[in-house]
């Protein structure tokens, strides 16, 4: 929108009022509140585990044990990371599939896919892993020690799998429309349009979605404990138990699962940086073709005298 002196204002000038003074002090006012109000909740906290003698510093002795970690800690990790990254994997190939399905030209095949994405999606993921350990147990799918791995992996599979569906169809949607008209200007079929052009694309944009919902099945995981998997969680009560400092065991199985979640956001960040040029940059190529624009020719070799 113009603005005086020939300027563009921003989205949020147009669909937003600036604050005003007494909006900014009102503002103000209420941060101190909630900051101090969270402070006070801290201190109440801190002060009832202080009483209970979990902050003491014999508490956290254990730690620095070796089999600890090697008898508790990691084993737990190691099912954790496990569970999550088969999980990531299956729920990858079916939200593409579905995604794709739901983008399909067929009305059976995307009135199919939607039913299955749909329903999926308003299962809670504790329900669906309760109900597939019941399935896999009284039908005796796997064995006995299996079961509760299968269960957590098909139920973060299902459930994430259906919300990565729904992403790869807005991210598709959301892509200017000149992307496809682009594909099919220069003759690929809309299939071929999809899978060449506006699927790395709305990937690539889609990239921060997909890695929270990767963190969301890395924490997800936890709520196998609940079907007798020995992950982290189920670990570190153990071991709380073991040695009787329950909280600072719960403390370090969180202080694990933010450091993978963390290293696993700035992996994504590494990622989105490298494919994104490119990715941008193969779509102005094809507009470019599509528009009739000659591609560039590639640099000469300069000659030696």
């Amino acid at each position: 929108v113009p603005a005086a002196g020939g300027e563009t204002e921003s989205p949020q000038t147009v669909r937003f009022d600036a604050p005003g003074p007494r909006a900014r002090r009102r503002h103000a006012v209420l941060t101190v509140l909630g900051v101090l109000m969270l402070l006070a909740g801290v201190v109440v906290v801190l002060r009832k585990m202080a009483a209970a003698e979990q902050l003491h510093g014999y508490m956290w002795t254990p730690f620095f044990q070796v089999e600890v970690w090697t008898e508790y800690l990691l084993p737990g990790l190691l099912d954790t990371v496990k569970a999550a990254a088969l999980s990531v994997v299956l729920a990858g190939a079916f939200g593409l599939i579905f995604g794709m399905g739901r983008l399909s030209e067929h009305r059976l095949i995307s009135w199919s896919s939607g039913i299955v994405v749909e329903f999926f999606r308003a299962v809670p993921v504790l329900i669906m892993m309760i109900f597939m350990f019941q399935v896999y147990a009284v039908n005796q799918v796997f064995e006995s020690t299996l079961n509760p791995f299968a269960a957590v992996v098909t139920a973060l599979t299902l459930y994430n799998g259906s919300v990565i569906a729904e992403l790869v169809r807005s991210g598709v949607h959301n892509l200017a429309a000149g992307q496809g008209e682009a594909g099919l200007s220069i003759g690929l079929t809309r299939g071929q349009t999809l899978r060449a052009i506006l699927l790395p694309q709305a990937l690539t944009a889609m990239l921060p979605s997909l890695v929270s919902q990767m963190v969301v099945i890395l924490k997800d995981s936890a709520l196998g404990t609940v079907i007798t998997y020995t992950e982290l969680l189920s670990w570190s009560k153990t071991l709380g138990s073991a040695y009787a400092n329950t909280l600072p065991a719960y403390i370090v199985a969180a202080v694990l699962f933010i450091l993978m979640n963390y290293t696993l956001t700035r992996f994504a960040s590494w990622v989105q940086q490298r494919t994104g040029r490119r990715v941008a940059a193969s779509g102005t190529a094809v507009e470019e073709v599509a528009a009739g624009i000659p591609p560039a020719e590639p640099p000469q070799p300069v000659g030696t005298r």
